[in-house]
């Protein structure tokens, strides 16, 4: 028994090379957080899912994010009772754009040889390649974002530089939500698009495997569980939202409604600041609840300007077709 429990313990890291573009039929050791691990822990979801059990935000939702503040996401997760969802303090890398992306998560702890020892035998035998820093690098699909917790080590903390950093880049596109600490930070900044968040900058790197003979700085205990980033708790699967020198996790069954909700507020700002400068109504009028008729102008102005409005048109018929606030 204590055995089994032990390898529960530790294995996120035997999480597997994920069943992530694996074969049909095919499966992989994962000891901490299953395929049905993750489908269990995020029961709200009930939409598509990756083979290693994330649930798999559309494209199109992730595409809206970016027009998403943290002010009006923040309000949204607050309203459904998602009061942890938000962390800032980061070193950006890209920081004048936004990041946006499904959550693919990792932890690391102090360094332990004798766990490590039992994680680098599974991984041989998972048929791992590479050390365990590159380990949840290969699971990443096409706009993942890397999110880890390495209890923000400086000093020989860093597992991601600028190899590390492009293998990230290649396999998802995206950029990396890291509490620790990085290296070779002017190459990643090379990278266009690698719109990241990260606790610190130091030019050591860590040692993470048993075959360096060196004193090990950290080792890797869970991959595609649930994380723990500064005051905020992620889970595989989030929407990430970084920006502004801010990050939310925002939970994948509530994607769509933040994004909405910034939408409809986007438009009736649009609406209420054009007002203003023609004079219709006064701040006083727009800066509360709108009278029937101010809200029967603003339908007016929804339908006669719906194909030139930075909104879907589905979005602004569902609106048109909801009862007024």
């Amino acid at each position: 028994m204590m055995k089994r429990t032990l390898r529960h313990m530790i294995c996120g890291v035997v999480c597997g090379a994920a069943m992530v573009g694996m074969a049909p039929g095919l499966s992989a050791q994962q000891e901490f957080f299953t395929r049905e691990d993750v489908i269990k822990y995020t029961p709200d979801w009930t939409g598509e899912r990756f083979a290693d059990g994330r649930p798999k935000v559309s494209d199109n939702i992730l595409d809206r994010m970016k027009n998403v503040t943290l002010e009006e996401a923040w309000a949204t997760l607050q309203q459904a009772n998602f009061m942890n969802q938000y962390e800032d303090g980061w070193v950006s890398i890209h920081g004048d754009k936004v990041l946006v992306g499904r959550a693919l998560t990792a932890v690391w702890m102090p360094g332990r040889p004798d766990i490590q020892k039992v994680i680098e035998q599974q991984g041989v035998k998972d048929k791992r390649k590479g050390d365990m820093n590159a380990w949840p690098v290969d699971m990443l699909q096409p706009r993942d974002v890397y999110v880890a917790d390495h209890f923000q080590l400086k000093e020989g903390g860093p597992s991601i530089g600028d190899n590390v950093g492009n293998a990230i880049y290649a396999k998802s596109g995206n950029g990396i939500v890291y509490d620790g600490a990085v290296r070779d930070i002017n190459g990643l900044e090379e990278l266009p698009n690698f719109i990241s968040f990260v606790r610190s900058y130091d030019p050591s790197h860590h040692y993470g495997s048993l075959r360096t003979g060196k004193l090990l700085n950290s080792t890797m205990v869970s991959i595609n569980g649930p994380v723990r980033i500064g005051r905020a708790t992620a889970m595989p699967g989030d929407v990430i939202l970084g920006r502004n020198g801010g990050v939310m996790f925002i939970p994948p069954q509530l994607a769509e409604k933040v994004v909405k909700d910034s939408e409809q507020t986007h438009l009736r700002d649009m609406f209420g600041h054009l007002r203003l400068k023609e004079q219709k109504y006064t701040a006083g009028q727009i800066d509360t609840r709108w009278t029937p008729e101010i809200e029967a102008d603003y339908r007016g102005w929804l339908k006669q300007n719906e194909d030139h409005l930075p909104v879907p048109k589905a979005q602004i018929e569902e609106l048109l077709n909801s009862s007024p606030r």
